[in-house]
């Protein structure tokens, strides 16, 4: 295909997606009442081959947000609930022994878990040992399972919305920081304004039962994702997201005073690359055809607050991440 050929191509994509991304907010909207913010971010994640920790009380509709999305996609969705007991295997699937009723020959079989989906919902990660976080965390980094010394090769797209209740702190295992670092945001669900609660009472207690349509096609979303990696980024845009993710680190000679003071561990390269794809998915998605500074100023607080790691001054001072990352973006 010649490069005119693959420019209107992808500009055509572009106008495509800018649409259907209004359809399926449109879709989300007939089960979910108000969190804008989080679907846009969602949404996001999903385009550029992110995933998710989702952090909120309980009731606020996080597994029929996920579940709704899953369902417009079009996509094949699957629920973990994480418990104290859970075993690696539980999620990767099993090795069992089958005996072919021919031959009487013993063979072993994979069947496979519930990570074999398109769409994961880890709920409560933080309710199970480190063993069974870091089989979720390897599937997630390398889409792919290994059981038995066999590798199996997960289905594209795959996506994973991890959740975590930030109140109950009894009898959990926090995500250590090299794995919260796999999580591309780290997105806090808020309680309902008043208006929007009054709605949600008025339809859950109501015999109102949705009916969602299909908008994008699991090829289609692939494409879709492709399409936001070849978006062009301007060299200033790129700039801007590496120095929001520089000067986050205490060791760097050019961080601001308040930073050392502050901050124990600043966030790693990763963070840059995830402030730019999110910059080039919010940028597609608004029918725009390369991203701005604006874009990536949007990300800055899903993308770093995971990142950045407060000492006891911060703490002292009751300064919290999203305080640290408020002060760079007036910084920078």
């Amino acid at each position: 295909m010649n490069h005119k050929a693959g420019t209107n191509n992808d500009l055509r994509l572009t106008e495509e997606l800018a649409q259907k991304v209004k359809n399926i907010k449109d879709e989300i909207a007939k089960a979910i009442i108000g969190q804008d913010k989080i679907i846009d971010q969602l949404i996001i994640s999903l385009l550029s081959k992110g995933h998710c920790l989702l952090i909120g009380v309980p009731g606020l509709a996080k597994t029929l947000l996920i579940k709704t999305l899953a369902e417009i996609l079009d996509l094949r969705f699957s629920r973990i609930q994480f418990t104290p007991d859970l075993m690696p295997g539980d999620i990767t699937g099993t090795e069992i022994i089958e005996e072919d009723p021919g031959s009487k020959k013993r063979n072993f079989k994979f069947i496979p878990g519930p990570i074999f989906a398109n769409v994961i919902l880890a709920d409560e990660i933080n309710r199970t040992p480190p063993k069974t976080q870091s089989a979720l965390l390897e599937a997630m980094q390398e889409h792919k399972v290994t059981a038995a010394g066999t590798s199996y090769k997960l289905t594209e797209p795959f996506f994973v919305l991890a959740t975590q209740n930030p109140i109950e702190q009894e009898g959990t295992y926090p995500l250590p920081e090299a794995q919260l670092d796999r999580f591309m945001f780290n997105l806090w669900l808020d309680y309902p304004a008043f208006e929007e609660e009054v709605k949600i009472v008025q339809t859950t207690t109501s015999g109102y039962i949705p009916q969602l349509n299909k908008i994008v096609s699991a090829e289609e979303l692939i494409e879709f994702q492709d399409l936001v990696r070849k978006v062009p980024v301007s060299e200033n845009v790129v700039n801007y997201a590496v120095k929001c993710a520089n000067l986050t680190r205490p060791t760097n000679g050019n961080s601001p005073k308040f930073i050392k003071d502050w901050i124990s561990w600043g966030a790693g390269p990763r963070a840059s690359q995830y402030l730019t794809l999110a910059a080039k998915a919010k940028a597609v998605i608004s029918g725009r055809f390369t991203p701005n500074i604006d874009d990536v100023k949007e990300s800055l607080i899903p993308v770093l607050r995971h990142r950045i790691i407060t000492n006891f001054s911060a703490e002292a001072d009751g300064i919290t991440s999203v305080d640290v990352i408020e002060k760079i973006r007036e910084n920078v």
